[in-house]
């Protein structure tokens, strides 16, 4: 019988945005995934994290966001694990606690360029499937290691960042377009970003 395929978009989502909803979506209706799970991150080890909101309000964004779509899910897995949390140990961790699933990475091109840095990703890269959508001005090299659980998808590239959206509420700006309804309106309410 054939696993449920669960893609992981994982991000510290802050805030989440359509661009993210976007992508998930594009994900779930022109690739083999039945769901996409927002994995919200307490920490990215390669990023900073002074300008992160609590992790329970990014979770609380994500969970508005995807509220009206039946295959969209958020995870907060990683909120129980060691900090940082490693990619492979939390695939690891689905995978053991959901065996009738099967999961599948979600990375930007960006994030491909910086994959050989990853903690263990040639056993990532072997041990689960690997969806690499594009970003702006990255080139997408999949060397012949890789091939096999390692795919570019046709994304469309959606140029909105969680930066320029943070700095636009800074500065006053009215940015409701690039974010779902209730998302903006929980930032609105909460005085986030100011």
């Amino acid at each position: 019988m054939r696993k449920k395929q669960v893609g992981i978009f994982s991000g510290s989502f802050n805030p989440v945005h359509i661009g993210h909803l976007i992508l998930a979506n594009y994900m779930l209706e022109f690739t083999y995934l039945d769901e996409v799970w927002f994995l919200v991150t307490p920490h990215n080890p390669l990023k900073e994290a002074e300008s992160l909101l609590g992790d329970n309000i990014r979770l609380e964004m994500t969970r508005l966001a995807v509220k009206d779509f039946d295959r969209l899910l958020v995870s907060d897995i990683e909120f129980d694990m060691p900090k940082p949390s490693y990619t492979i140990e939390t695939l690891t961790k689905l995978k053991a606690e959901n065996p009738g699933l099967e999961f599948t990475l979600l990375i930007g091109s960006d994030n491909w360029v910086k994959f050989p840095r990853w903690k263990d990703n040639e056993r990532l890269a072997k041990e689960f499937k690997i969806l690499v959508y594009p970003r702006l001005g990255e080139d997408v090299l999949i060397n012949g290691l890789h091939t096999e659980n390692v795919r570019l998808v046709d994304a469309p590239v959606v140029e909105i960042s969680s930066t320029f959206i943070r700095e636009s509420i800074r500065a006053g700006k009215d940015v409701r377009a690039f974010l779902p309804n209730r998302v903006y309106d929980y930032i609105l309410s909460n005085k986030l970003y100011k």
